[in-house]
């Protein structure tokens, strides 16, 4: 089992981390920082890891700011957000603006800021580019630090 399951991280590492990254980014409750680490220690290009996971997870973001734009009745319909999470992170937004989403990484926060900067009509290039700093900032991170401690 553990072999085949070794075999199927590396035959299509790359496609099911931009899968679980995406999905992970649409506040279904996964996690890729198992297998971004999981990919690193297998051999994978540290930089390579970085890039698909920040791709699917910030693809999954603009995905989940979409439902925002389109307001509360269809993020209630797809997504099923909490209101106390949704309430947390207008206040969040609105105490510390757009830098809020330098922080949509955070678990249990993090969708939420999505929603909510598509809730309150924030431009998209404002969006996109502060979202896949921290995106990234995160995934750089976990390799920077999986690639240090495996040495």
């Amino acid at each position: 089992m553990l072999e085949a399951l070794s075999a199927f991280i590396a035959n299509y590492g790359y496609l099911n981390l931009f899968i679980l990254s995406f999905l992970a980014s649409t506040v279904l409750p996964l996690g890729s920082e198992a297998l971004v680490v999981a990919l690193i220690y297998k051999g994978f290009n540290p930089f390579a890891v970085v890039l698909v996971a920040t791709s699917g997870n910030y693809l999954g973001s603009c995905t989940t700011y979409y439902l925002g734009l389109k307001g509360r009745p269809v993020l209630e319909k797809f997504l099923s957000p909490s209101p106390e999470k949704l309430e947390k992170s207008e206040k969040l937004f609105k105490k510390y603006g757009l830098y809020t989403l330098l922080f949509t990484w955070v678990p249990g926060i993090g969708d939420a800021i999505t929603m909510v900067a598509g809730l309150m009509q924030l431009p998209f290039r404002y969006f996109s580019v502060l979202v896949f700093l921290g995106k990234f900032g995160r995934y750089f991170a976990i390799a920077y630090l999986t690639v240090f401690f495996s040495n």
